[in-house]
């Protein structure tokens, strides 16, 4: 059966022509997608075709609708906006002009197209499809095309991708560009932020988003601002002294800037704009603090997509070649959207209309429907941000619990981020927090402190780990870790790091029955560049890493066509973990990525080597291969780098890099500071409630399995899994989860690469509905 399905993929496309477009704003990611749906659509059998310039290449048809080969694809994975170019098309908006659209795409024999924009670009072309039949109708009648043509193109199959950086449409959880728009206002801040420390000044940063204010809100959580102003939530109507009595508390705890974060549409709760310019002279006025404003514009727009946005242009890109060519008369045009982890299809017009409902109920001042409508990941954000910055700290703990917060493992990018997060969530809750420095052996050793709200103050966008961390498992320390647990009165442990934090969650859980000191609730943070523990999708730091990667990867690859017939060999980190191998191997557009998960033979290498070979006859005359430091413990990256050279001489030449330890380091990027502080505030409030249900007489005893967890992004949500459940889903010896999600997105990597391979159908996205909220959304009656 399953032969049967790969068997179908790639004969899916034959006899059929797919067109994509790019319209509306451009962002970041957009050529990813490009490039998957011309690849993909040409595995598939399908002749594939770009329209230049949106929908206004459609109307004016002639040159601007060309099909695509895979050359025509190369080197555009790292480039930002659309090389296919977009334009707002007046033309398109009147019957006229979708009825040239129609004639042109006809006479091609097309009947499938992909559309990359945002809500606007979504909506005309589900205005085309439904119009569709009336146009061929018209278009015969007029003598414009034959009968023939006509039934040959009796349907039109849309799907759409969203591509906006200010992910503002309902349905998906990131459009393609968001990511590397925050990367763009996370390096500003970054910058803007020493500068600030050496005046002593606030700045009023001004981002893009004149309906939503998804930019503004990942913003100020990923640089720890004092306040943030987005247009789904006016502040209350006393703001103005709420504001300035908040910069002022900040200034009294010892810090020495202010960061305001302001989303281009940014209003109070009658409707009126909140502008940069108004919130600089309020603070000038009311407290004599040097501020400045800087409005970022379009250079949110511009520059290299990150790593995410590549991966899911490109996962994306497949998604909607699959939709579109299982498409029928009776499937409604979908759009591909983000939920989670997960690729989904969903109406693109439910979609559509969710989206302007936002817009509506702001516009009726009915900002809690609109905050709804937004989805539960804003909605998220917005209490984290909440939390955080509006909540006024305890100026000395309560004392009610006793948590204590600790790094093991290698360092990550994020882990300080998760610190704070954890640390003043803590202190909020009313508990005496404690740090643990330097991971178990600090534990057994004594080196704890308590800890305040400006202890952790500038944490988030720091890397490495502030606390100190070490692989040292707690096994041999259980006498000394329970004499300190009783000595500093712990009640619970946040434990933050990678496979050893999880492996010494494990020993300690374990140790329960020895020593009753460690009847305590734990939970693990998963916090690693390898991504390799059990119960997560994802761990804090990998994001960061695959970024390093990806640019390293993007200047070899510069070099390489420079030189000519030049293939890179790049060996990444990971442990036996194939996670960044493969995903640095899919954002970078790499020929080959050598993994332990997924065996390969001398046969496998002699292959990939043919392979360039022959990519070298071609315009594309240089090869990248990224080899997982232990994919093979005979074939290392010498040996991969000898084989090459051998075989390539007189065709090609090789180069080898080992990138090493620079990718655990670097400041953390937008994703990792936000799924960092996200997890930190989940962690700290699961330790509370387990804390509660485990005291019996003013002591804490737990020693159930549910007392000892790992918080872990799984498909859609962030879940607690108990320790004991992830053992049976462990492989120790290797350090790595038996299952791992991002496995089946490999075919993918080899099929972009121009490789024969199979794809397994039976794992794509099936069509489900938005899950509406049921609110109304008219004015209010006077």
């Amino acid at each position: 059966m399953k032969q049967d399905e790969h068997l179908q993929a790639k004969t899916l496309g034959i006899g059929k022509a797919i067109a994509v477009l790019t319209s509306g704003g451009d962002a970041q990611g957009m050529n990813a997608a490009v490039r998957a749906v011309v690849r993909v659509g040409i595995y598939t059998g399908a002749k594939v075709f770009f329209v230049h310039e949106g929908y206004q290449g459609l109307v004016d048809g002639g040159d601007n609708i060309k099909e695509a080969d895979w050359e025509s694809v190369s080197m555009i994975v790292q480039l930002g906006g659309t090389v296919i170019g977009s334009a707002r098309c007046k033309d398109f908006l009147e019957r006229p002009g979708r009825l040239q659209a129609a004639c042109n795409l006809v006479k091609l024999g097309i009947t499938n197209l992909c559309v990359i924009g945002g809500d606007g670009s979504l909506t005309g072309a589900d205005t085309f499809r439904a119009e569709w039949s009336s146009l061929l109708d018209e278009l015969q009648k007029n003598g414009k095309i034959t009968a023939e043509e006509a039934e040959r193109s009796s349907y039109l199959n849309i799907v759409g991708l969203v591509g906006s950086i200010d992910n503002d449409f309902c349905g998906t959880d990131m459009t393609i560009g968001t990511d590397s728009a925050l990367h763009r206002i996370i390096e500003i801040v970054d910058a803007i932020t020493t500068t600030a420390q050496s005046h002593q000044r606030t700045f009023v940063l001004e981002v893009m988003g004149r309906h939503c204010g998804y930019l503004a809100l990942i913003t100020s959580i990923a640089c720890g601002a004092d306040w943030v102003f987005v247009p789904e939530c006016p502040p209350d109507d006393d703001w103005e002294d709420h504001l300035c009595r908040r910069l002022t508390e900040t200034r009294c705890r010892g810090s020495r800037l202010n960061i305001i974060i302001v989303a281009e549409g940014a209003i109070d709760k009658q409707g009126k704009p909140i502008t940069s310019e108004s919130i600089k002279n309020l603070v000038m006025k009311r407290l004599g603090y040097d501020t400045r404003v800087t409005v970022l514009g379009h250079v949110q727009r511009g520059g290299t997509p990150s790593a995410f946005d590549r991966i899911l242009g490109s996962r994306m890109g497949m998604e909607a070649v699959m939709a579109l060519l299982e498409g029928t008369p009776d499937t409604p045009a979908c759009v591909v959207t983000l939920s989670g982890n997960q690729a989904v299809r969903l109406p693109l017009m439910e979609c559509v209309q969710v989206t302007k409902d936002v817009t509506k109920a702001m516009q009726n001042k009915k900002f809690e429907e609109a905050m709804k409508l937004r989805g539960r990941s804003f909605q998220n954000n917005w209490n984290v941000y909440k939390m955080l910055a509006h909540i006024k700290p305890p100026v000395v703990s309560q004392g009610l619990n006793v948590v204590a917060v600790m790094n093991v493992g290698a360092p990550a990018a994020g882990m300080n981020a998760a610190v704070r997060s954890a640390v003043r969530i803590g202190l909020i809750q009313g508990s005496k927090v404690l740090v643990i420095h330097d991971g178990f052996e600090g534990l057994a050793k004594g080196q704890i402190e308590e800890v305040g709200w400006t202890y952790v103050g500038g944490w988030t966008g720091q890397g490495g780990s502030k606390l100190g961390t070490k692989r040292t498992l707690p096994k041999k320390l259980f006498k000394e870790i329970g004499a300190n647990i009783t000595r500093f009165k712990i009640q619970g442990l946040v434990i933050i790091g990678g496979f050893e934090a999880y492996t010494g969650a494990l020993e300690l859980m374990e140790g329960r029955g020895q020593f009753e000191e460690l009847c305590i609730p734990y939970v693990v943070i998963p916090a690693t560049v390898s991504n390799n523990v059990p119960g997560s999708d994802f761990s804090i730091g990998a994001d960061t890493a695959l970024n390093a990667i990806c640019m390293t990867c993007d200047r070899l690859k510069q070099s390489a066509e420079g030189t000519k017939r030049r293939v890179f060999i790049i060996e990444t980190m990971g442990g036996y973990c194939g996670y960044l191998a493969t995903m640095a191997g899919l954002a970078a557009g790499a020929d080959a990525a050598y993994i332990f998960e997924e065996p390969f033979n001398i046969h496998d290498l002699q292959a990939n080597v043919e392979h360039l070979v022959q990519k070298m006859k071609t315009t594309v005359k240089r090869g990248l291969i990224v080899r997982n430091e232990k994919c093979n413990e005979n074939y290392t990256t010498d040996f991969i780098f000898n084989l090459y050279s051998e075989e390539g001489k007189g065709i090609f030449d090789s180069r080898k890099n080992v990138l090493g330890h620079m990718q655990q380091g670097g400041s953390p990027s937008p994703f990792d500071r936000n799924f960092a502080t996200k997890m930190g505030a989940k962690a700290m409030g699961w330790i509370a409630t387990k804390i509660k249900e485990s005291t019996r007489n003013g002591r804490v005893f737990a020693n159930s399995p549910d007392s000892a967890c790992v918080l872990g992004m799984r498909k859609r949500a962030l879940v607690f899994q108990p320790l004991s459940d992830l053992k049976e889903e462990t492989d120790f010896e290797h350090r790595i989860p038996k299952e791992q999600w991002w496995m089946k997105i490999r075919p993918l990597l080899k099929i972009l690469a121009k490789y024969d391979t199979d794809l397994d159908t039976t794992e794509h996205a099936h069509l489900e509905h938005v899950m509406r909220m049921r609110v109304s959304v008219e004015p209010t009656s006077p």
